[in-house]
């Protein structure tokens, strides 16, 4: 056997035995969310859907998910109305200090997520909003932000300019200019980067924990109490339909990546 083959070989193993220590403990909790028992235990004495319906019955569970939604599609919406102005004038703009600036409004990526709570339990604290859904989804937005700009850069990066002031001189102005030439160009790094903010949003449990009370309850604070106070299977079942949902948008950013990249190649050939 070649040396190619024998590297080959031991990558693709290499990546089977990853996936396998990453998916195994996942897949676990699908026969946990099916027990016919009243506890977290595997093996399962026995199958049954009656935590699934669970779910259905108990309003708690679907006022949170409600929740959890309202607050993700708003921070998605404010983070795509602030993130893709903000990467124009990036990568486009010429101005001193616009790393800085860069760096600046990328540092909610690398800030630890207890800070962020605490500093915005403090703020809105004063503001007297503690408690309110706004001071979650505004919170949840300056997390959002980043990635949206890191995501519409990358995409802005390729970006053929002659194609902006070719519609400038046919007559468009700058509106017309960025929804009919610019923003379908960059449609996959910006629906990618309201992908990955809507989960970020939508997962999030730390500032959820300091902003929110019982009635604003999302649906990862829901979980993160529930495994406090009593550990039910019903949280193994809500933990399956979040895997689904997640892997169903990944799924999404990597078709819209690959039809980015077919793109790229159109335009380059």
């Amino acid at each position: 056997m070649k040396a190619a083959s024998i590297r080959s070989t031991a990558m693709y193993a290499y990546a089977v035995l990853l996936l396998a220590f990453i998916l195994v403990p996942l897949l676990i909790i699908v026969p946990m969310s099916l027990t016919s028992g009243n506890s977290l235990a595997f093996p399962t004495p026995g199958y049954s859907t009656r935590w699934y319906q669970e779910l259905l019955d108990d309003p708690r569970w679907f006022s949170s998910f409600i929740n959890s939604v309202v607050v993700a599609l708003a921070a998605t919406f404010f983070s795509s109305l602030l993130g893709i102005p903000a990467a124009i004038g990036l990568v486009w703009g010429h101005f001193p200090g616009k790393r800085i600036v860069y760096a600046v409004v990328a540092a909610p990526l690398v800030a630890p997520v207890v800070i962020v709570g605490v500093a915005a339990f403090s703020f809105f604290a004063a503001a007297g909003m503690t408690g309110s859904l706004w001071a979650l989804i505004l919170t949840h937005t300056a997390l959002a932000v980043p990635v949206m700009l890191t995501t519409v850069v990358a995409s802005l990066q390729g970006f053929d300019r002659t194609l902006v002031r070719a519609a400038a001189s046919l007559g468009a102005g700058t509106m017309r200019t960025f929804f009919k030439v610019i923003l379908p160009l960059i449609a996959p790094g910006v629906v990618s980067g309201a992908i990955i903010a809507f989960i970020i949003s939508f997962d999030e449990v730390v500032v959820a924990s300091f902003l929110t009370t019982g009635e604003q309850r999302t649906l990862p604070r829901m979980i993160f109490s529930g495994v406090r106070e009593s550990v039910s299977p019903a949280i193994a079942s809500v933990a399956v339909l979040l895997v689904l949902f997640s892997a169903l948008l990944l799924g999404v950013i990597a078709w819209l990546q690959g039809r980015a990249a077919r793109m790229r190649a159109g335009a380059a050939s």
